[in-house]
């Protein structure tokens, strides 16, 4: 384990490779699982600021379901997390495109309509956040449906925490980075 700052880097996200591979999995990490994906208090305004312009492209059940009960909602040990369409695993935020899962949210994004990307909970997947009293605990969470995935990282030799170079620095900055590339060079 690699301790950068006040964060925990699991040696998994070093030693083993991932590469999102959306035309094999169609984004199935959006509609399995027992719960949403996790969410930072700050994104709960985030997520309300933002919901007129990224709800056109949500499903007709996602809007009556956030319109009917809020754009958040609580797993069983009360953290916040994205709502999940009634009977179903599937987030309140996805939409379709040729057959494959995306999220709403991303998609006014990227059409630079909203300047909050996605809860970072996803777009660091597949990392979770353990909070503890004094660090962030990185650990990779593997997951049946990202089998591909695991396969394209190690045909393209991309570490984990390569792949998720973007949101890394979204949440923890160019610097902290930067550090941990270097604690990683260190290593070899």
């Amino acid at each position: 384990m690699l301790v950068i700052g006040n964060v925990l880097v699991s040696d998994e996200l070093i030693d083993n490779c991932f590469c999102c591979d959306l035309k094999a999995c169609c984004g199935e990490c959006c509609v399995e699982g027992d719960t949403g994906a996790p969410l930072e208090p700050e994104e709960i305004g985030d997520l309300e600021d933002n919901y007129p312009v990224f709800s056109q492209y949500m499903s007709d059940e996602g809007r009556e379901l956030v319109e009917k009960n809020g754009t958040f909602d609580y797993d069983m040990e009360g953290q916040f997390v994205t709502p999940l369409l009634n009977n179903t695993e599937e987030c309140a935020y996805v939409y379709y495109e040729s057959g494959i899962a995306k999220c709403a949210i991303e998609k006014a994004f990227l059409n630079g309509e909203i300047d909050f990307r996605k809860p970072i909970s996803c777009h660091l997947y597949p990392i979770r956040i353990k909070k503890l009293p004094d660090y962030d605990a990185l650990n990779y969470h593997r997951w049946f449906v990202c089998e591909d995935a695991y396969q394209l990282g190690e045909e393209m030799k991309l570490p984990v925490y390569r792949f998720l170079k973007e949101p890394l620095i979204r949440k923890y900055g160019d610097d902290w980075y930067e550090l941990l590339e270097s604690e990683v060079r260190k290593r070899r």
